[in-house]
């Protein structure tokens, strides 16, 4: 396994990294996801502890807290050998206080994620999503008082816009609060809007990346193929409405590309897709998932080898997509792009 400093931090994290958004199977989308009890999560744990996979990403929405539930049993006795992520934010009632990122709610939100982790610290605490109606002081205020007190040892962020990162960035070196380390961000070849701004931004401030579905939601699995019904077994007949949209003709063009390379190196398709995102800029690990064992040995598979550089430009652009304004023109003019050079 390759380690990585996770953004500026000194903490060294795996490259690939385990989602356990598949622990607990509670819900119509989670349960789509996958159902592991303890006992499966435990067998996906061993091996993935035994390829040097160490970081564990979950959050108090995934399966209504069953995921922190299913992961704090099935490594208890062995916390110590890994390292967990978990993110908090999104609603976990109906209630005026049950979502969001208030000190009210935040610390409840720690709380209920240690019990149910079992555990008295938490690695990484990411905020799920932004909440315009808490003053992002509170919010920082209240994640330095949780570093403080030993319950969070690093923070960061999710699915945040530009603009609320770096705000959240520029008020924390105001006060000498915790900086968000990493940014967990949607990234793949069907999605690659995270290079427009949110790179550029990790590059210049040393936000790293925590990629989560490298494979576009389902779609590069190398199940689908342009001409052919979605297979019965995928998981997309259930959860597509929740997922990134990607248009059906690039999403072609970028299977075919991917085909074409995994017959070249003898790699499968997903793996072919995690590598492509390991070589990209600001990314600290790449988030894999898996239902089962098979999964999670063919995604294991994209560590240990790299790309060349023809077939990173024929993903490349099979990928390609025109960002939207104000970041076309450095792509299509020439003033622009010397001024300020696209990061990939």
């Amino acid at each position: 396994m390759e380690y990585r400093t996770l953004g500026a931090s000194g903490l060294k994290v795996p490259a690939l990294s385990f989602g356990t958004g598949t622990f607990g199977g509670k819900g119509p989308l989670f349960s789509a996801w996958g159902n592991s009890d303890v006992e499966d999560a435990r067998r996906l744990i061993d091996i993935c502890l035994d390829a040097g996979v160490t970081l564990f990403d979950t959050a108090d929405v995934y399966s209504d807290g069953g995921s922190e539930e299913v992961l704090g049993a099935a490594i208890r006795g062995r916390r110590d050998k890994l390292l967990i992520s978990t993110k908090t934010g999104l609603p976990m009632g109906d209630g005026p206080n049950d979502a969001g990122l208030s000190r009210h709610r935040l610390i409840g939100a720690v709380e209920a994620a240690l019990r149910r982790l079992g555990t008295d610290y938490i690695d990484l605490l990411q905020l799920h999503a932004f909440d315009a109606f808490t003053p992002v002081e509170e919010v920082l205020h209240t994640l330095d008082t949780l570093v403080r007190a030993g319950k969070v040892r690093y923070i960061g962020a999710s699915n945040f816009a530009g603009w609320q990162l770096m705000k959240s960035l520029a008020i924390a070196d105001r006060h000498g609060w915790p900086r968000h380390v990493v940014h967990q961000v949607y990234y793949s070849l069907t999605g690659r809007d995270y290079e427009w701004e949110l790179m550029p931004l990790g590059l210049d401030q040393k936000v790293g990346a925590l990629v989560w579905s490298p494979l576009g939601w389902g779609r590069l699995t190398g199940k689908i193929r342009r001409g052919q019904p979605i297979p019965q077994g995928s998981r997309l007949h259930d959860t597509a409405q929740w997922g990134p949209p990607v248009d059906e003709e690039r999403l072609y063009r970028i299977v075919d590309a991917l085909d074409a390379v995994a017959a070249e190196t003898g790699r499968s398709v997903p793996q072919v897709a995690i590598a492509w995102l390991l070589a990209r800029p600001t990314v600290s690990s790449v988030i894999i998932g898996a239902r089962n064992e098979a999964q999670l040995r063919d995604n294991l598979g994209a560590i240990g080898w790299t790309l060349d550089p023809g077939q990173i430009a024929r993903l490349d652009a099979a990928s390609d997509v025109m960002p939207a304004y104000p970041y076309y023109p450095y792509r299509t003019q020439e003033g622009f792009a010397r001024l300020n050079p696209m990061p990939v």
